[in-house]
């Protein structure tokens, strides 16, 4: 049976391979930058509680308080991206954002931790919003999802490159006068802020500003994305209130944060679970240690979303890859031998990542258009504050019982949970793509930010 896609033409496959190295090495390395600079600082974590005096629980807060900023100017940012143009304004928040992050090695006092962290969350705030956006106006709908798919492995590779880097830079303790975790902050924010200055010079707001672009390739895109808009004219549209008030959309947002709890309660005290594990390890090895899992997570997210959309299949994808998560945040709070926890560290970090795709396939598969837009943004922005609440009751829970084990076990409750939750998602006839208008793709997935 032959398929009733048309075949992308030779000019069609060039243009958009040309589109995606001019563009997408860039973005992905600007987005390494950011995840680096958004959970380095449970790399500082043993140093900054030893320097500072902090108590996990003020820990934990600042930590979180990240994605508070975060959640609060999100949407004002990418408002104004909209308005001035992406180059000028992602070039804006990565340097200020590298320049908050430099700032974290004059932290004092858990007061100046907290203020630094929420400042962070709003500097970077609308970077991943406004990347997505950007793209949009680049890749035509049927190429988007494998396009924001290769943008969201740069988070899992910054925890690759991210560990044995910081574990290097806390090596440097003494030098200066400085203490290691003042060196990591200091170094690990000027990618950022380089990356920043190259934005801004090398990224062009629209296809009509590129001058690698010939005319007839503009053109060919004008054409592409109108035909684009005249697909998803035809579908119905739900107004904005109502999806946003829909319960299956109030459901998904309520199973977003209890995966990110978990999630985000895991990154952010990861480096201590393996100083725990391994007590007399260098700092360099604990972070060759902590590449490890998401080094297993990078090759089991993508052929885990490949299964997804293979079998068309969204809700039970969901829930066994946090429920493996869940299961590996169990094994690591029992006593286990070293390499074991490692194991654990490593299902938990993979099931987290492997939900995202069927997550976001579910999400999009009911909705188009402005309401599609409006729900995901509204699942995503509950979802993050997640990230606050995960290191917070890590910390909090330690304080409280002396060990880390309880805090696992919560995060593991907040990962079963959302499993079992994601299977009360009422769905029409079919799973998945069924529900999107003949030619319209889903809309591209988002990751807890």
């Amino acid at each position: 049976m032959t398929s009733s896609v048309p075949q992308p033409s030779q000019f069609e496959e060039a243009l958009m391979h040309k589109i995606t190295w001019k563009l997408l090495p860039l973005l992905c390395l600007c987005f390494m930058a950011a995840f680096l600079d958004r959970v380095n600082v449970g790399f500082a974590r043993e140093e900054l509680v030893a320097e500072l005096g902090m108590s996990n629980a003020v820990y934990g807060l600042g930590a979180g308080l990240f994605f508070i900023g975060y959640f609060l100017f999100e949407v004002p940012s990418n408002l104004i991206l909209e308005r001035v143009g992406a180059r000028i304004w992602i070039a804006r928040i990565m340097i200020v954002w590298g320049i908050v992050s430099a700032c974290m090695m004059f932290v004092q006092s858990a007061t100046s931790f907290y203020v630094l962290r929420f400042l962070l969350g709003a500097a970077e705030a609308g970077f991943f919003p406004g990347v997505i956006f950007y793209i949009t106006q680049w890749f035509p709908a049927a190429y988007r999802s494998r396009t924001i798919a290769v943008f969201m492995s740069a988070a899992v590779l910054s925890g690759i490159v991210g560990g044995p880097l910081s574990g290097l830079l806390l090596q440097m303790d003494g030098m200066l006068g400085m203490q290691g975790y003042q060196w990591l902050f200091l170094i690990e924010a000027f990618p950022s802020i380089i990356l920043g200055v190259i934005v801004f010079l090398y990224l062009p707001n629209g296809p009509g500003q590129a001058r690698w672009l010939n005319d007839a390739e503009r053109a060919w895109l004008r054409e592409r994305f109108d035909d684009d808009l005249a697909q998803q004219g035809v579908a119905p549209q739900v107004p904005l209130l109502r999806a946003l008030t829909d319960p299956r959309v109030l459901l998904l947002s309520l199973v977003y944060f209890l995966m990110v709890v978990s999630a985000y309660g895991l990154d952010f005290f990861m480096p201590t679970l393996l100083q725990q594990a391994f007590p007399d390890a260098a700092p360099l090895t604990i972070g060759w240690l902590a590449a490890l899992p998401p080094l297993f997570a990078l090759v089991v997210m993508v052929l885990y979303g490949r299964s997804s959309d293979r079998h068309g299949e969204r809700r039970w994808h969901y829930a066994w890859a946090v429920w493996w998560a869940g299961a590996g945040l169990i094994l690591a709070s029992l006593p286990v031998p070293p390499l074991v926890a490692v194991i654990a560290m490593a299902i938990a970090v993979s099931g987290r990542w492997s939900s995202i795709a069927p997550f976001w396939g579910l999400s999009t598969a009911f909705l188009r258009g402005t309401a599609a837009a409006g729900a995901i943004a509204l699942i995503n922005s509950i979802g993050n504050l997640g990230g606050f609440a995960g290191p917070y009751v890590m910390g909090w829970l330690k304080d409280v019982t002396g060990t880390y084990e309880a805090g696992l076990r919560i995060l593991a409750g907040a990962a079963f949970l959302s499993g079992a939750l994601v299977m009360c998602v009422r769905r029409h006839a079919h799973e998945g793509i069924a529900h999107v208008a003949p030619g319209e793709p889903a809309l591209p997935a988002a990751e807890p930010k």
